[in-house]
């Protein structure tokens, strides 16, 4: 699995590999495949996240709990999904609050976030794979450990970069985080059963662009064509 990694991510995960949970994981990871269970992404999107977002590029970190179990809708990247599937409800969401907060921001007619991966920002869900249609099946497995990892490395490495943590889960994380190097935005999870108790008029978009202004380091553009 660690060939798959982008090299800068593999310098800092690499020893992650060699460990007792990624070697059951891994195993685990087998069995489904033998038993003729479907897992969502396609192996080689599980480590979209990583690839589209070099470790040396990352600017903010948006982070998910678990990929989409529909068909067609998961590929590595946390709150996106491939063209051509109906946008999901907290996608939606974050759109309409693009919306109001990001001055011409224009909803896209797909739900497709790679543009923002391509340019600095790292979409990582927490577990990187699903039963399909099954939300949460994969968690406990493993994976959150390799994530947690990932933050961690941010977090030591590299200084400036804007974490968006929406919802308790993903605020969970903060611990992960040191937060007198990085901006830690945090708020509701979009999800329609939360996002009028403070997602709405959170302006997350723009206040993660100040944070990289003021830091002298280019915004990100959040329009999706």
């Amino acid at each position: 699995m660690s060939a798959a990694l982008e090299p800068g991510w593999l310098k800092v995960l690499e020893k992650e590999f060699e460990k007792p949970y990624m070697k059951d994981l891994k195993s685990f990871l087998l069995q489904e495949k033998q038993e003729g269970i479907t897992v969502f992404p396609k192996g080689t999107d599980i480590f979209n996240a990583f690839n589209h977002t070099p470790f040396d590029e990352v600017k903010v970190v948006i982070l998910g709990q678990d990929p989409y179990h529909g068909d067609g809708q998961a590929h590595g990247l946390s709150f996106s999904v491939q063209k051509g599937i109906t946008v999901p409800p907290s996608l939606k969401n974050i759109y309409k609050e693009l919306e109001t907060d990001i001055e011409g921001f224009k909803t896209p007619n797909h739900g497709n976030l790679m543009q923002w991966a391509d340019n600095g920002v790292l979409l990582l869900n927490a577990t990187l794979t699903v039963r399909a249609h099954q939300a949460g099946s994969h968690q406990g497995k493993g994976w959150e450990a390799f994530t947690d990892q990932a933050i961690s490395q941010l977090s030591s490495q590299k200084t400036g970069l804007v974490f968006l943590l929406w919802g308790k889960f993903a605020q969970n994380k903060a611990i992960l985080i040191d937060e007198n190097k990085h901006t830690v935005i945090k708020s509701a999870h979009p999800s329609p059963f939360s996002a009028y108790n403070g997602f709405f008029g959170s302006k997350p978009f723009s206040k993660t662009n100040a944070a990289l202004k003021a830091q002298g380091k280019e915004p990100v553009n959040w329009q999706i064509s």
